[in-house]
C-alpha cells in the first residue's frame, strides 16, 4: 500500500468521525444548561464543519476525491448514537462523546506521522490542528464527567428520558434492605424529581418515627416544615441514620435554614456580595448547596450563573490533578 493510498484512507477516517462529531454536538445545543452554553455549542460545531470541510479538501488534493457515503455514514452513526443513548444515564453518553474525541486526537497523531514520512507539509499542519482542537476537546468532556461527579451542575443537562435511564440504573443496585441513604440516593439522581424526593423521604420518615410513636409531630402545614421536624424528631430519638437522611433530603430541595448555609448571612448579602462569596468556596456540596438554596427562593440569575461557574472551575481543578 503506497502512503498516499494510506493518508487518504485515514483522511476518510477522519471525515467520517468529523461528521459524526458535528451531529452530535449538534444535538448537544439542546442539552445545553444556559444560553451562553448553547452559542458556545453552536460555534463548535460550526468549527467542526470547518473541519470536515479542510479534510474534503486535503482528499481531492491528494487524488481521493471524498465520496458522498462518507459523510452520511458519519452523520447517520450519530444519530443511531443519540437515539441509543436516550436509553443510558447522561454519565454514558458522555463517555461516548469522550471516546469519540480521543479516537480523533489518535487518529490525527497517526495522520501526522504518516505525513511526516511522507513528505507531506499541509498534511502534517492540517493534522497537528486537528489534534490541538481534538485534545481540547476531550478535555472539555473530562471537566462537564467532572462536574457530573460533583454533583452538577453540569454545563449540559441530561434529557428526561437520560435522567429517567440514571434513576432506573441506580434503582437496581440499590440493596435489599429499603435504607434511607438508599432513597436519598436513588431520588438525588433525577433531577427535577423534587415532589418525588418529597413523597418518598416523607413517606420513609413516617414510617420509621411511627414505630417511635413520634410521627404526630411530622406533620406540619409544609414541605420544609414537615422535613425540619422529623429531623429534629429523628436526632430526639436516636435515629442518626434517618436524621441524615432528612437532612439530605432537604439540603437537595433547598430547604435548609439560613443558618445552615456555609455562607454566613447569606440572605441579607447583595449580589455582588454573594457572588463574591461563593467565589470563596473550595467544596463543590457547599456551592451546591448554596445554589439550591438560591434557586429554591431568590433565583437571582448572576447568583445562580456564580455557582454554576464556581462548580465548573473546581471541576477543571480535579481533572487537572
Amino acid at each position: 500500500m503506497t502512503a498516499s493510498t494510506t493518508l487518504t484512507r485515514q483522511l476518510r477516517a477522519i471525515l467520517q468521525l468529523t461528521e459524526a462529531e458535528v451531529q452530535t454536538t449538534r444535538m448537544r445545543t439542546a442539552q445545553a444548561r444556559s444560553d451562553e452554553v448553547r452559542r458556545e455549542l453552536e460555534r463548535r460545531a460550526g468549527q467542526a464543519e470547518q473541519r470536515a470541510r479542510t479534510v474534503s479538501a486535503r482528499l481531492r488534493a491528494l487524488g481521493g476525491v471524498p465520496d458522498a457515503v462518507t459523510p452520511v455514514i458519519g452523520r447517520l452513526t450519530a444519530v443511531v448514537k443519540g437515539a441509543v443513548e436516550q436509553t443510558e444515564p447522561f454519565d454514558e453518553a458522555l463517555l461516548h462523546d469522550l471516546v469519540l474525541q480521543q479516537q480523533l486526537v489518535a487518529r490525527a497523531r497517526y495522520l501526522r506521522v504518516l505525513a511526516e514520512a511522507a513528505d507531506e507539509r499541509s498534511v502534517r499542519e492540517l493534522a497537528e490542528r486537528l489534534e490541538e482542537a481534538h485534545t481540547e476537546a476531550a478535555e472539555r468532556i473530562h471537566t462537564t464527567l467532572a462536574e457530573e461527579a460533583l454533583g452538577g451542575p453540569a454545563t449540559l443537562r441530561a434529557t428526561a428520558l437520560q435522567r429517567t435511564a440514571g434513576t432506573v440504573t441506580r434503582a437496581f443496585a440499590l440493596p435489599v434492605r429499603f435504607t434511607w441513604e438508599g432513597v436519598n440516593r436513588a431520588v438525588n439522581g433525577a433531577q427535577g424529581l423534587t415532589t418525588m424526593a418529597f413523597d418518598a423521604a416523607t413517606s420513609a420518615t413516617n414510617q420509621v418515627l411511627r414505630l417511635g410513636g413520634a410521627a404526630r409531630e411530622v406533620a406540619g402545614s409544609g414541605r420544609d416544615a414537615s422535613l425540619r421536624s422529623a429531623e429534629r424528631v429523628a436526632q430526639r430519638e436516636g435515629a442518626a441514620g434517618t436524621a441524615r437522611a432528612v437532612h439530605d433530603t432537604r439540603r437537595g430541595l433547598g430547604s435548609l435554614e439560613p443558618s445552615e448555609l456555609p455562607i454566613r448571612d447569606f440572605d441579607g448579602l447583595n449580589q455582588q456580595d454573594a457572588i463574591r462569596r461563593i467565589k470563596d468556596l473550595g467544596e463543590a456540596e457547599e456551592v451546591r448547596v448554596v445554589l439550591r438554596y438560591e434557586q429554591a427562593h431568590k433565583d437571582r440569575a448572576g447568583v445562580t450563573t456564580a455557582a454554576q461557574g464556581r462548580i465548573n472551575a473546581l471541576a477543571k481543578e480535579l481533572v487537572e490533578q
